[in-house]
């Protein structure tokens, strides 16, 4: 057999699939179907010989999770390039399927010791059984299930029954495997606002459905609201009882000066992809550092090749520091790492300074697809700690501070080219960054994709797919950005030098699981009108930053090349012709502005129009409102239960506002604060008389208007990635 870079070898415990940690809703699971392999009475056993971290794999065709003893290294002619590895099976028997394996090192000898009595599988290179006669002793030859690689290696399995206590000895190159067991089942838990999530609030959904996902919060709300974290959104009903405002919902505009940041240097016009210039962050981070007073971006430099970082004071006017990694550039990490997929944390709870910024980092078709987590003091000076879990490009990291979880939201493909299951994501939560990057492949469940309410342009005939999931937290929730590829695929567009067809569209989440999308207007889409961003439009991992009552909603976009078309380079490399094509050409990034908390209000017309919410607790004694009411008057209520007034919290005692502002605070003539009715249930009546648009609403624990909401990617004024300053973010 030719010799393996990696030895795979696998324990675990078998048990049906009902109980198995392959969830119906996982990946493998959902793309096994009823194919998953089944060991009866699996072994349990125990690495003994070996400092090695075992690092358990799947055997699956669910492609990007694939098991790397059946791919095949294929080497660039560039000497610094030795990367990509392509999947190299010629026959490959579905219902091999679900069954895990450790990776170790393939030139050693592993020892395992069996802890607990049973079955265990022994896969190896045909061409080898006459001299491992000792190993297959007692071993059973299983038919059917022969694995042929592209160089003619053929892979058989063997199963072997093993003792308690006894020690199996596996020479170099040989693979052993069975089921796995971990337990993932989590517990019921009440979020922040209310709502409580059983233990199976993961399962449920069908990769291979067209219909929207269901948002379980919004049909069984709960009976008391908790609106103590964060500015509160209307983007959808969760805090509305009943109401004759109607809602809108408004999309960001592009700023005139768009543009800002294009690649100038030699660093971002260069690349070893066919000199494409790039300066862009696509899924990457523009995060506000107040200990620095600057805005810092991580973006790709030339496609695919380098990594760069430029700061700014405004948001708006960026400039590239000469850094240590190569003199006279901004490369912010060494050559061997090209970009592909990245986020950037600024990790406010960490207690070891040395590693304040983490890092998601994916390069290029890594050899072993793997993403590699690094740490930094300030985002500049960038420690590799080790390679993590599998994933494909485009992949990314998302805090939810809510639950104190860090997801991997990670791109898959389910196998059917122009289906809605081609792309998709799959989902993994831990505790810690480094625990949410370490994922074994059967792990991730299946989470969201794009569906038949999908834009689809011009394209009516060809289905959309998911082409990334970035989130972050925004005041009281989780606020996504879905990347919708419409029309055609890859190839199309490589063969006229022409940005591929995405566009972005907001999604809200008050679970972090659950994506609403009640609009699918995409906010910002390609419309190849030869302009900067003519397509492949991606968002920020951060979405936006927060800037007085402005909202700045980064984006990366493309013009393309034409001259670079497919067939040209073809005449020229006869590599990575679509790679090299202008289709990843002239690459910038942009901003967006919109209304602080302006993705939805409820609008009065004229008319006097009322909001009730549902039931609320609150301890701050300060009621503030977003709202623009220059054509009308906004007045506020208290009620209890039964919808009676609160004196002295009535329309009558209420201070009328009649103007324009993203943070107001509401008073009654008596001077108090609801200070005296806090940790009591509630509800709150607004009343527009004329004209009128209500944004958000929230009581804050002071004065300043603070909201103790989280606010994405900062900005200037805030000193955490929440509100703790209100008014004086202003200034």
């Amino acid at each position: 057999m030719k010799k393996l870079t990696i030895l795979f070898s696998l324990f675990l415990m078998f048990v049906h699939l009902a109980n198995a940690d392959i969830l119906p809703n996982s990946v493998i699971a959902q793309t096994a179907g009823d194919d998953l392999f089944k060991l009866e009475n699996p072994a349990n056993i125990k690495l003994i010989n070996s400092d090695e971290k075992p690092i358990i794999s799947v055997i699956t065709t669910s492609s990007n999770f694939s098991c790397p003893l059946f791919y095949q290294r294929i080497v660039d002619n560039d000497s610094h390039y030795k990367n990509p590895y392509s999947i190299a099976p010629k026959t490959f028997p579905s219902k091999l399927q679900g069954i895990p394996y450790f990776e170790l090192n393939a030139d050693l000898e592993h020892s395992f010791v069996c802890t607990k009595a049973g079955n265990i599988l022994l896969m190896l290179d045909l061409k080898r059984i006459e001299n491992l006669q000792p190993l297959l002793k007692n071993a059973t030859r299983l038919n059917n299930y022969e694995i042929i690689l592209n160089n003619g290696d053929t892979f058989c399995l063997y199963k072997k029954h093993l003792k308690q206590n006894e020690v199996l000895n596996v020479p170099a190159g040989v693979v052993v495997g069975g089921f796995a067991y971990r337990t993932t089942k989590g517990k019921t838990e009440k979020l922040y606002n209310g709502i409580e999530i059983s233990s199976d609030w993961q399962t449920g959904f069908q990769m291979n459905s067209s219909k929207p996902m269901d948002i379980p919060y919004l049909k069984n709300p709960p009976k008391e609201i908790d609106i103590d974290v964060g500015r509160q959104l209307f983007v959808d009903d969760f805090l509305i009882e009943k109401t004759n405002m109607v809602r809108e919902f408004h999309l960001p505009k592009k700023y005139e000066g768009n543009p800002i940041l294009k690649p100038e240097t030699k660093l971002e016009t260069t690349s070893r992809y066919g000199n494409n210039p790039v300066s862009a962050p696509l899924s990457g981070s523009v995060l506000w550092n107040p200990d620095k007073q600057v805005f810092q971006m991580w973006y790709e430099a030339g496609h695919l090749t380098s990594f760069a970082y430029a700061e700014s004071k405004d948001g708006l006017n960026w400039t590239r520091p000469n850094l240590h990694i190569e003199k006279g550039t901004n490369r912010v990490l060494p050559r061997e790492y090209e970009p592909d997929s990245w986020t950037v944390f600024n990790d406010f709870d960490e207690t070891d300074s040395s590693k304040k910024f983490k890092m998601f980092f994916r390069s290029h078709d890594d050899a072993e697809r793997r993403a590699m987590m690094f740490t930094s003091p300030n985002g500049i000076d960038w420690t590799c700690e080790r390679e993590m879990g599998r994933c494909g490009d485009r992949s990314t990291m998302i805090y939810n501070p809510f639950r104190k979880k860090w997801i991997a939201s990670i791109r898959f493909w389910n196998g059917c080219k122009d289906s809605y299951g081609f792309r998709n994501r799959a989902y993994f939560e831990a505790d810690s960054f480094e625990k949410a990057m370490d994922w074994h492949p059967y792990e991730p469940i299946f989470w969201a994709r794009a569906d038949e309410l999908d834009y689809r342009g011009d394209w009516q005939k060809r289905t959309p797919q998911l082409y990334n999931l970035d989130g972050v937290a925004y005041e009281s929730i989780m606020l996504g950005v879905f990347q919708i590829m419409y029309g055609p695929d890859n190839n199309y567009w490589a063969d006229r030098g022409m940005p591929k067809s995405t566009g972005l569209n907001f999604a809200y989440s008050r679970d972090g699981f659950h994506w609403y999308r009640p609009d699918r207007t995409l906010f910002v889409k390609s419309d190849h009108n030869s302009t900067w961003d003519n397509g492949y439009i991606q968002s920020v991992s951060n979405v936006l930053c927060v800037m007085g009552d402005k909202l700045y909603i980064y984006y990366s976009g493309f013009k393309g090349d034409t001259t670079k078309t497919r067939a040209e380079i073809k005449k020229k490399h006869s590599d990575s012709p679509g790679t090299r094509s202008g289709m990843y050409s002239g690459g910038a990034t942009g901003v967006m502005f919109l209304r602080r908390d302006g993705f939805a209000s409820m609008n009065a017309n004229g008319k006097t129009s009322e909001l009730l919410t549902k039931s609320l607790k609150f301890s701050g004694g300060h009621l503030f409102v977003n709202a623009d009411v220059k054509h009308g008057k906004l007045l506020a209520q208290v009620e209890d239960a039964t919808g009676k007034p609160i004196f002295p919290y009535t329309f009558e005692n209420c201070v009328a506002f009649r103007d324009d502002s993203t943070i107001e605070n509401i008073v009654w003539q008596c001077g108090k604060t609801l200070e005296k009715i806090g940790n009591r249930a509630v509800r709150i009546r607004f009343k527009i008389e004329g004209h009128g648009k209500l944004y958000a609403f929230w009581v804050s624990r002071d004065s300043t208007g603070r909201s103790d909401g989280y606010i994405a990617g900062g900005g200037k004024g805030f000193t955490s990635n929440h509100d703790t300053v209100g008014k004086k973010a202003y200034e």
